[in-house]
This record gives C-alpha cells, sequence and structure tokens, in this order.
C-alpha cells in the first residue's frame, strides 16, 4: 500500500486503542450518524459495526484507516 498523503510505499500495520470503560481494546466503526440514549451514551443496539485497522506512513505519520471486518 502506499501512502494517500506522501505516496511513500510500505505502510506500518497497526491499530487505534480504545481504552474506556468496558472497551474491547480496539476502535470500531459504527453506522449511522450518532445518536446519544438518555445516559449520554451512543446509541449501537441493532447497528452494525466494524473494527478499525490503521496503517501508518513511516514517512510522513500519516494514518490510512480501514474498516474491512466486521465485529
Amino acid at each position: 500500500m502506499k501512502c494517500g498523503q506522501c505516496g511513500n510505499a510500505g505502510l506500518e500495520p497497526g491499530f487505534i486503542e480504545d481504552a474506556g470503560e468496558h472497551s474491547r481494546g480496539y476502535a470500531r466503526w459504527v453506522e449511522g450518524a450518532l445518536a446519544r440514549g438518555p445516559l449520554g451514551n451512543a446509541r449501537l443496539m441493532g447497528r452494525p459495526k466494524w473494527q478499525v485497522d490503521a496503517y501508518r506512513c513511516p514517512g510522513c505519520g500519516h494514518l490510512e484507516l480501514f474498516a474491512r471486518q466486521q465485529v
């Protein structure tokens, strides 16, 4: 893969950590606009969720994010 900013080849794989309370340890992308419940939490029930994978350019530091795997 090539960097979308500088064109450098060889992006480094990684992930965006979610370290919040009750987190799964990785970030997720949730389909649709953010809707909040009565306690201010995001409403997630019945919505498709995808694991976010990140790739970092060693040249310029740009991050490319992909959501390919449903969780």
